[in-house]
């Protein structure tokens, strides 16, 4: 596997896994940006709204605009994933401890 897809998979769970720690399961992009950048994934804006974009296309999360900023919502089976009960190709299973 390479590097790239890896931090892809990662980043892609650590975003689950923030928003399954947030209140209302729910985040806005730049504060899930933010998030990312203390786990160590230095990426853009556009990149964190590409990624929420992509986890909405497989159901694990819901997006809604307000005033021009974009909220995901976690879905039922975004947590299932986020806590390794279910399976998605393109992101990382959390290891157990993690």
């Amino acid at each position: 596997m390479s590097f790239q897809r890896y931090e892809t998979e990662d980043r892609r769970l650590q975003t689950l896994r923030l928003l399954e720690q947030s209140t209302g399961y729910s985040a806005n992009a730049y504060l899930l940006g933010t998030a990312l950048q203390g786990l160590g994934h230095h990426i853009s804006y556009d990149r964190v709204i590409a990624d929420v974009e992509w986890l909405a296309e497989q159901d694990l999360v819901t997006l809604e605009r307000v005033g021009g900023v974009t909220v995901a919502t976690l879905t039922t089976r975004g947590g299932d994933v986020a806590t390794g009960r279910t399976r998605v190709s393109g992101i990382k299973r959390p290891q157990p401890g993690e």
